[in-house]
């Protein structure tokens, strides 16, 4: 029953020590996070978590910064200027 309780997951993308990158996205792998993108040279990971999970990742030593993904939608080319 806990699963159906579970939030929703949510994609988030994380800014992460680059010196220790594989130890910090290992433990991030471990708190939850599912990985979808891995910029190592960058620091920066993408992936998603449930919604209650991310105080979990903010919580692993080595995490700079999490932000949750946004999606902006932009009119088409051909619409009117607003």
């Amino acid at each position: 029953m806990s699963e159906s309780s579970q939030s929703a997951p949510v994609g988030v993308i994380l800014a992460v020590d680059p010196d220790r990158f594989a130890e910090v996205a290992e433990a991030l792998r471990r708190a939850g996070l599912t990985v979808t993108s891995e910029q190592p040279i960058l620091g920066a990971l993408s992936g998603t978590v449930p919604e209650d999970g991310i105080p979990a990742l903010e919580a692993v030593d080595g995490v700079e910064s999490v932000d949750r993904e946004r999606t902006i939608q932009l009119p088409p080319p051909d619409s009117p200027i607003q």
